[in-house]
């Protein structure tokens, strides 16, 4: 093979890596750590070089990202990979932000630099806009169509009605591209508009650093100015009181100068849990719009439109099959197309149907296993010696409850049943029952180890 071809390749190897991290970790994760990294790789692909800017951010990626970044290259590659990581050469340095000396670590997530002074005045602003991300290339179809209809009408007449919008819907339906279509569409009609685009973690993260440097009058200028806030994720905001507080004080003050706030959540706003009822019921005070999963001709119109943008044609019989086998959402469709064009790339064949089967075939063999609620159930009962009756009951004790949470949760994992549909297969419970045991087992199975172990194993039992 020539060496040209295994340019390619190499750079092919990467971007689908790169791509697959982009799905995985949030995105301010992946804008810091693992956009800006450079690879090398070899011609035979068995070895990967990446380039990092500093000492700090070397040893960072090392120790939280290297073991996933070596599994995803041998998995698109199909061969052994050797990653290696180096600093840049000194010319590069220049290029990239110095990581402050004072920092300080919280937990196992990012440093959080604390720097002595900082005047949001001297800073330009910056609306943090995807401008990818339009009313454009936006795919409309029965799921999307009366949030989109909103989302418009917010965008050309702002601070009147629909004011707050909520989006709701589960992951990757589409709420963040909307939320950023908006903010594009004024920008565009009005540049000199005040936007800002945030994950509701990054409201939580500014809260506490206003706290620490004792700066919440630069906290409340940033906010209370703007003409447009848009705010993803606002479940998150649960049980962080100073942040609510703080978030209702800016919603106020937007409202009363006629600024728009436009939210997303994955749930309605009275099934949000542990926010203050006077908050949510601010968040009700507007409208309120669904985001179903996109249905059949809406999953094929996308994958049609994404191939495209990767400069690729995906005959319209192979994107059929690819969204009959892909059903849940967005993000796993994107993920698919990925996998498909990265198979058709390193294997140098067009692609067809039993291209994308080959390339499918461990996401295929789970679909044909069709995982049911009602094995679920029995299994999880087996599991932990209780009766399967037990999971519809409204008995409430320690060794019925939890193992019913754990079903719960496992079914929203490993199906693709919609909330209330798994509220009413255990005893025609209300859907915010079941998101609570989601919730609650997907935060204990990170601190748990126990847990964790148990459900690894009801998992590969249900997987077979």
């Amino acid at each position: 093979m020539s060496e040209v071809v295994r340019s390619s390749l190499g750079q092919g190897l990467w971007q689908s890596c790169v791509d697959h991290l982009a799905q995985e970790l949030p995105e301010q994760q992946f804008n810091t750590w693992i956009k800006p990294l450079v690879a090398d790789v070899a011609l035979d692909l068995s070895k990967v070089t990446i380039q990092v800017g500093n000492r700090f951010k070397l040893d960072w990626v090392r120790a939280q990202y290297s073991a996933r970044i070596v599994a995803l290259l041998e998995k698109f590659s199909g061969q052994p990979v050797a990653l290696e990581l180096a600093l840049a050469p000194r010319e590069n340095l220049a290029k990239s932000s110095p990581i402050p000396q004072n920092f300080k670590v919280i937990g196992a997530v990012e440093p959080t630099p604390l720097i002595a002074s900082e005047n949001p005045a001297n800073i330009p602003f910056k609306s943090r806009l995807n401008t990818a991300l339009t009313f454009d290339t936006l795919i409309e179809g029965t799921a999307n169509r009366m949030g989109r209809a909103a989302a418009m009408h917010v965008a050309s007449s702002l601070g009147q009605l629909y004011n707050p919008l909520f989006i709701y819907g589960g992951v990757g339906l589409g709420k963040t591209h909307l939320v950023h279509a908006i903010g594009n569409k004024l920008l565009a009609d009005n540049p000199a508009a005040k936007i800002l685009y945030i994950h509701a973690e990054q409201f939580v993260s500014d809260v506490v650093k206003a706290y620490q440097r004792k700066t919440f009058d630069e906290f409340k200028e940033r906010y209370h100015s703007l003409d447009l806030l848009l705010i993803d994720d606002v479940q998150f905001f649960a049980n962080k009181d100073r942040t609510q507080e703080e978030f209702f004080n800016a919603f106020e003050a937007l409202l009363t100068k006629k600024s728009h706030i436009v939210m997303t959540s994955d749930t309605y706003p009275k099934g949000l849990t542990d926010i203050h009822e006077r908050l949510v019921s601010r968040f009700d005070s507007g409208l309120t719009v669904a985001i179903e999963p996109p249905e059949l001709e809406m999953r094929v119109a996308i994958l049609i439109r994404k191939a495209e943008a990767e400069g690729t044609v995906m005959p319209e019989e192979v994107a059929f099959f690819v969204a009959k086998n892909v059903r849940s959402n967005v993000r796993e469709l994107e993920g698919a197309l990925r996998k498909i064009l990265a198979y058709s790339r390193f294997n140098q064949k067009e692609i067809s149907i039993q291209l994308a089967r080959e390339a499918l075939r461990d996401l295929l063999s789970i679909q044909n296993r069709q995982i049911s609620v009602e094995n679920i159930q029995k299994t999880v009962a087996d599991y932990y010696k209780i009766k399967v009756a037990d999971m519809y009951s409204k008995k409430r004790p320690a060794s019925i409850a939890r193992p019913r949470q754990i079903a719960m949760y496992l079914a929203k994992e490993l199906t693709q049943k919609s909330l209330p549909e798994i509220g009413e297969l255990f005893g025609g419970r209300d859907h915010t029952t079941v998101l609570h045991a989601v919730r609650k087992m997907s935060a204990e199975r990170q601190l748990m180890t126990e847990l964790n172990q148990q459900l690894h194993v009801l998992e590969q039992t249900l997987k077979g």
